[in-house]
Order: C-alpha cells, then sequence, then structure tokens
C-alpha cells in the first residue's frame, strides 16, 4: 500500500442541519457498507454517493478567489491534505480499517452560491469525489490514507 496523506477534518450532516449552513464538524465517522454513515442524513440514499471526499486544495481555490470558507462548507464528510483529484474513478481508498472506492466527481452545485455567487464555478473542479462504502470502519482526524 502506498500513504497519500492524512485526514485533517470529518464532518456528517445531521437531520437538523440546513444546506444554507456548513455541514457540522464530528469527532468520528461511522461508515457502514451497503448503509452509510451513521446518523448522517444522507445514509440509505444513493450508496455510490454515501462519502464526499475532498483535498484542503479546494478550499485553497476558494481563498485564491477571496472567499474565506469555513471547512464542511462545501459538503464534505472527510478532507484530506492532499488532491484526491488526481486519482482515477475506481480507486480504492484504505482509511483506518474502511475501506471506500471512488465513484464519480461532484457536480457543479447552484446551492454552494449561498456562499457567495462566483463558488460554484470557482470550485467545480475540485468540489469533491463521491465514493462508496466496501468495508465499515470509522475516520477520524489524523487517520493514514493509502490507496
Amino acid at each position: 500500500m502506498k500513504k497519500l496523506g492524512k485526514v485533517i477534518g470529518t464532518f456528517s450532516a445531521t437531520k437538523e442541519s440546513k444546506s444554507s449552513s456548513p455541514r457540522p464538524k464530528v469527532e468520528i465517522l461511522n461508515l457502514i457498507k451497503d448503509f452509510g454513515i451513521k446518523n448522517d442524513k444522507f445514509a440509505q440514499k444513493d450508496l455510490d454517493k454515501t462519502v464526499m471526499v475532498l483535498g484542503v486544495n479546494s478550499y485553497e481555490v476558494s481563498l485564491q478567489n477571496n472567499i474565506n470558507l469555513e471547512f464542511g462548507s462545501l459538503g464534505e464528510n472527510v478532507i484530506f491534505d492532499f488532491n484526491p483529484h488526481t486519482l482515477p474513478i475506481g480507486t480504492v481508498l484504505q482509511i483506518g480499517e474502511c475501506q471506500i472506492q471512488i465513484m464519480q466527481k461532484c457536480t457543479m452545485c447552484d446551492h454552494l452560491s449561498i456562499f457567495h455567487k462566483r463558488l460554484p464555478k470557482i470550485v467545480k473542479d475540485c468540489r469533491g469525489l463521491y465514493c462508496k462504502i466496501l468495508k465499515n470502519g470509522t475516520i477520524e482526524v489524523d487517520f493514514d490514507v493509502y490507496i
């Protein structure tokens, strides 16, 4: 296995979460195959999109355009200290005991314009990657990420 980097943030949308605010930070994500993230409002919906990951570079792109966002604003569940957008669709990531597979790039999402009207276009190529859970496990900050 090859180490890619580390997890620097974990987030989950509870049933009370509003799409007009950043996703709440959580200490632990509990990933369950064929279900999703425990206590996440998107669990049991589209199993190929149960976990959204992105790199800190997505926030750096926003900052370069004078848009300062709080982590969680792009709708991610996991932020990495590396750019996962360089990985091909189908790549399997090992994080702790869990495994997730990159299924597709996120599409441009107009609801991001709540934070800034130009934001959807600015992050269209790095907003995030949807992943499917292959193996149960937990994800926490500072966990190593491997391929």
